[in-house]
């Protein structure tokens, strides 16, 4: 393990240097594409580069934050294997074509597919490097030399890297005064509260997205083989081939040409298989989402309380168990994951909940179930300890957006009673309901 922190930090520190040259290109370019009446970054799901949701409040005047507890996913990645998989077949069928009979599809006769798979893209490097740089300018008062922040991360090599790019960036941006490190990796082949792989039991959202796909899918397809004749798409293909507008974007720190072949409706279409997605993988659809993320929860709380965590379902009880591995006098903790475990937390705390599930077959333009809003590359969900006067409070953003807490009696500032925070998170403390145990029935 010492080995592979090695080599992580190398890595970082090449990415650093690299990424910190890496011009703007994406951001200046990215103006031709997002002067549509809507922003196509922003429809990209959780593909969508980190954008805030809303402009960060400051506590009330009469109170000061006193603890941080951030959870962060992932800077932007390459496709997944299987995704990948994917891309390659729909890319084939298209360029099978014997001609083209629209402008926007003749770069494909002199491309060439060059992706990775699964791995941090430099883009995404500099998304984790810049949240660490604006952690530290938001929080500093939290830091001195003896309460550097607390830092772990999921076993993927991709969350590895993005937390020792937010490291470094929180080193840069205090003049390296301060240097904190990642300090636990969370085996993924073990317990793990920052990944969603400890319920076997739990289904997907297969069904959902199916049946979206085969909605909006079906005519975007014909299009394309008017314009492509003989490369019979599909509506599968259809989906991977809008993927590439995202993962090219912001593997080459451009605008793919493939978000030319697509219009602003089919993006608002592609967005909405990815709120689908969410909502039925570890979201309230699925009905061992929420219990994913209840380990994590009950982390969250111990730090809040300065209690040992109590905790029954994903924690590693003897990393938890130890100062050393799970400390509970640190007034920053970050924490590095995945999106789908992220929802879980969510959902395990109560968050954007929804008064109607999702339709599979017709969205709602008015819901605030947005994947782009809730996971998007670099998210982050940061739980704030307040103190205003001698009572402690508590703070809840997700992307910068101060959630409402209602169930926890909070007001238009957001603040919560942390006794009733805690009083509230009463699914987590009780372990899930039994629900966990249903992962392995």
């Amino acid at each position: 393990m010492a080995f592979f922190l090695l080599l992580s930090a190398l890595f970082a520190l090449f990415t650093y240097g690299s990424v910190l040259a890496i011009s703007d290109r994406f951001s200046d370019a990215s103006r031709s594409i997002t002067s549509k009446p809507f922003k196509l970054q922003e429809s990209w799901a959780q593909y969508s580069p980190y954008f805030p949701v809303e402009e960060y409040s400051d506590p009330p005047k009469r109170c000061r934050v006193i603890q941080a507890n951030i959870i962060q996913r992932h800077g932007a990645r390459y496709p997944t294997s299987g995704a990948s998989a994917m891309i390659v077949t729909a890319l084939s069928k298209l360029m099978s074509a014997t001609n083209y009979t629209d402008p926007s599809l003749q770069f494909l006769k002199s491309y060439t597919y060059s992706l990775g798979t699964d791995d941090l893209v430099p883009f995404g490097a500099r998304e984790s490097q810049q949240a660490g740089k604006l952690h530290f300018s938001r929080y500093s008062s939290l830091v001195n030399h003896r309460q550097l922040p607390f830092v772990r991360a999921s076993g993927s090599e991709r969350v590895i890297l993005s937390a020792t790019n937010w490291t470094a960036g929180f080193s840069i941006a205090s003049s390296h005064v301060y240097n904190p490190k990642l300090s636990v990796i969370l085996s993924e082949d073990l317990n793990d509260t920052l990944d969603d792989s400890m319920c076997p039991n739990a289904g997907s959202s297969s069904s959902q997205t199916s049946e979206w796909l085969l909605t909006y899918g079906p005519p975007i397809a014909d299009r394309l083989n008017k314009q492509a004749p003989g490369a019979n798409v599909t509506s599968t293909d259809v989906y991977s081939l809008l993927s590439l507008c995202p993962f090219e974007s912001v593997s080459f720190d451009t605008p793919s040409p493939f978000c030319n072949l697509f219009s602003n409706a089919e993006f608002r279409q592609f967005e909405y298989s990815g709120d689908l997605d969410k909502y039925y993988n570890t979201g309230y659809g699925q009905p061992l989402g929420p219990v994913q993320g209840v380990g994590y929860i009950n982390e969250l709380l111990a730090r809040l309380t300065g209690k040992p965590v109590r905790d029954n379902t994903q924690t590693n009880r003897t990393l938890d168990a130890s100062p050393i591995t799970f400390p509970l006098n640190r007034t920053i903790y970050a924490d590095f994951s995945h999106d789908n475990q992220m929802i879980a937390i969510y959902t395990a705390m109560g968050l954007f909940r929804q008064a109607a599930a999702p339709d599979p077959t017709l969205p709602n333009p008015r819901r605030n179930w947005l994947a782009s809003h809730l996971v998007p590359f670099s998210a982050r969900m940061v739980t704030e300890k307040v103190l205003c006067g001698r009572k402690e409070y508590v703070r809840v953003f997700v992307n910068d957006a101060l959630q409402p807490l209602e169930f926890c009696g909070a007001g238009k500032d957001g603040l919560c009673e942390l006794g009733a925070f805690v009083k509230s998170q009463a699914y987590a403390r009780n372990n899930g309901n039994g629900d966990f145990n249903k992962c392995f029935d």
